[in-house]
């Protein structure tokens, strides 16, 4: 295959304009025949006959010694023969010759090549290769497609003559003979045949004689009219790619198996020999269509179970110059194993998209496969965009970099950040997280495992989110928190995972301020989430005396609740009280009284329910009271409440509305409450402060 400067000089603006397509790119097909096409020119150059050829399949014999065999047939006398001098030439196969000998390989599990030249197993032993080389004459010139060919041609006694010399026992003995005296040993080669049409002539190779690829192209052909359970599926239709009037073909190869046999959700009730009604492919479009299968493997990954197919593209008729800049991307991601496709294609596009006036796109699609001709596809979209997963990790950054997250971002040494961090934990670190994005493993901490060993099915969520964000399609919120809740509760044990939790936190932030987290689909008219802004912990109500430790966490409170996007609903802001103050008393009580069991086990967040809000609440404030109380008779000067900047929100939140009469689902419960037990358990500043000028507030009622 061509390198991109290669395939800048080979089709420079002008000469690549004439090998575009007339029609803009509009559907997944017009992408795949697109890229057959700049396949096919990057190995097998222009021709009729170049879509068929597949000189890539053979790359790696080029310069090596014994690589091709050529069987060499005289067709100048008055019988065909074997020549008199050397029936077999062994020699070295060279890129002078990749255009002659014409190869075009067929999948070794299902019979010899489509062109008579062959190429063999790895390290064929001389036997294995002498009857391959006596092959090209009794099995590939005596096929029927190819004897068809032979019956039509001008030049159809060329391949008579090899099967006649084929015919003759004597003749395939000295090809066995010759083959295994000119072999020093086992090797990997072509197979093919030479042929000298007239006395004296040179011999010529099968690419210099034209029904040689006339019948190689008749064999492709003839596989895709009667595959499965399809017998004859062509017929004269207009093709989906050109627009033309033509014979096409209904059961096209394709590497996502579209439109196949089994394929059936595509076109219900399809007669897969009526097929090329539904699904008109022209015969040459069809084979184009095969030769894109490298650059679609290529720009495909594995995530949870499935694959992922990720296709760039530029809106309406490309322009030569980008085309050359989709080849050179596509060249770079069949190279680059080490990368994701994804982040291999926004390093090698960078500001072409700009470049382009936004007119680079992607084809977006998961797909499971269950059987070699069965797929279910997810999610499948036209309208991706490269800056879609960019958005999601450069936010993520944002919001791990911030005060919420970052303990040097503190403004003295007695606040934390309402988040834990940790550096095993990566969604609570700032870094660089679009090749997570890109790849998948940004959801496989934080949405609920599935079992490896089974098949992703079409309600997986990480399948669906994953899809969502490279397409950039906005997801519900209720659906994310849904699927928090499960992962939280799929645990062991009742202990509060808390970098888990501020994993998806961070994570629902960052998806929120990307612009792809909606309100619930339930609602009227859904509307997109705008998300945080933590650029600075700065309240309505900021401090300017200086302030102590309580009212320093009193500001962080107020910071928080303000600037992040849910808690302005009461009774989500609610439940997060709840659990922060539950956090906070909990961890008061293994501090400072050795605790086994604190309140944090006593009210873990499976059990939290909206018919338990109240009593909870009372129980966890008079803890409180309780434990202030205490502190105080050992000579705190703590006249009030420990946490009454969270007891007092509290109070002020349900009396607004009782907890009997909530709304809230209750994932939403228990996400929010969830939390809340992270940020108060996240607290580790001093609970000695004074408070002289507070009331404790009034719990008994």
């Amino acid at each position: 295959m061509l390198d991109p400067d290669e395939f800048y000089d080979e089709y420079p603006p002008e000469k690549l304009e004439d090998e575009l397509p007339e029609r803009p790119i509009s559907s997944l097909r017009d992408i795949q025949h697109l890229y057959g096409r700049l396949y096919t020119l990057a190995t097998a150059g222009g021709g009729d006959y170049a879509a068929y050829l597949t000189p890539d399949q053979a790359n790696d014999l080029i310069g090596t010694e014994e690589s091709l065999i050529a069987v060499r047939v005289d067709l100048s006398g008055e019988r065909p023969t074997l020549d008199a001098e050397k029936p077999v030439d062994v020699t070295q196969y060279t890129d002078d010759l990749v255009q002659r000998v014409a190869h075009c390989k067929y999948n070794a599990a299902r019979g010899i090549d489509h062109s008579v030249t062959h190429r063999s197993g790895r390290n064929s032993d001389p036997e294995k290769l002498a009857r391959y080389a006596c092959e090209r004459l009794t099995k590939w010139a005596t096929d029927d497609v190819v004897q068809g060919v032979a019956d039509d041609h001008p030049d159809g006694a060329v391949i008579r003559g090899l099967a006649t010399v084929g015919e003759n026992e004597n003749a395939l003995d000295r090809i066995r003979e010759a083959v295994q005296t000119e072999l020093g040993g086992s090797t990997t080669a072509l197979l093919t045949v030479q042929v000298r049409r007239e006395e004296g002539g040179e011999y010529e190779w099968p690419g210099q004689i034209s029904v040689f690829d006339e019948a190689m192209r008749a064999r492709k052909l003839s596989k895709l009219v009667s595959k499965g359970q399809a017998t004859n599926s062509a017929g004269e239709a207009t093709d989906l790619v050109s627009g033309e009037r033509t014979r096409t073909v209904g059961t096209a190869e394709d590497p996502l198996n579209y439109f196949l046999g089994k394929q059936m959700e595509k076109f219900p009730g399809l007669d897969p020999d009526e097929a090329w009604r539904s699904h008109p492919i022209s015969e040459d479009g069809a084979v184009t269509l095969m030769n894109a299968e490298e650059f679609l493997d290529a720009c495909s990954y594995r995530t949870f179970n499935a694959d992922v197919y990720y296709f760039p593209y530029f809106l309406g008729r490309p322009t030569p110059e980008e085309t050359a800049n989709l080849y050179a991307a596509l060249h770079r991601v069949t190279r680059d194993d080490d990368m994701n496709p994804v982040q291999a294609l926004y390093d090698e596009f960078g500001d072409h998209e700009a470049a382009s006036e936004g007119r680079l796109r992607f084809y977006v699609a998961a797909v499971m496969k269950h059987q070699m001709s069965r797929f279910d596809v997810y999610g499948e979209t036209l309208n991706g965009r490269i800056h879609y997963p960019t958005e999601v990790g450069q936010r993520h950054e944002r919001v791990t970099g911030s005060w919420v997250f970052d303990e040097d971002d503190a403004r003295n040494g007695d606040r934390t950040p309402p988040m834990p961090s940790h550096e095993e934990w990566a969604l609570t670190n700032y870094q660089r997280f679009r090749e997570m994005v890109a790849s998948g493993a940004y959801l496989y901490g934080t949405f609920p495992f599935t079992d490896e060993d089974t098949d992703a099915t079409v309600d997986d969520e990480r399948i669906d989110v994953h899809v969502s964000i490279l397409a950039g399609d906005p997801v519900p919120r209720n659906q994310l928190v849904s699927a928090y809740v499960e992962r939280l509760l799929d645990r062991d044990g009742d202990e509060v995972p808390e970098l888990l939790i501020a994993s998806q936190f961070a994570q629902l932030c960052a998806l929120e301020n990307a612009g792809l987290v909606t309100t619930d689909a339930s609602e009227t008219e859904p509307t997109l989430i705008d998300g945080p802004d933590y650029d600075t912990m700065e309240p309505e109500h900021a401090r300017t005396d200086g302030g102590t430790a309580a009212l320093d966490r009193t500001e962080k409170l107020e910071s928080f609740i303000e600037q992040t996007d849910g808690l302005d609903d009461p009774e989500r802001k609610g439940a997060f009280l709840l659990g922060t103050l539950v956090g906070q008393v909990g961890t008061y009580q293994q501090g400072y009284h050795d605790r086994s069991t604190t309140v944090i086990d006593q009210y873990p967040i499976k059990s939290m329910t909206k018919t338990k809000i109240k009593r909870i609440t009372q129980e966890v404030i008079d803890k409180d009271v309780v434990y202030s109380r205490e502190m105080a008779k050992k000579g705190s000067n703590i006249n009030s409440t420990m946490y009454k900047e969270v007891t007092n929100a509290i109070v002020e939140t349900m009396a607004e509305r009782d907890p009997s009469d909530w709304e809230i689902s209750t994932d939403d419960l228990r996400f929010y409450y969830a939390l809340g037990l992270t940020y108060g358990m996240n607290d580790r500043s001093t609970n000695e402060y004074d408070a002289a000028d507070d009331e404790t507030p009034e719990t008994n009622e």
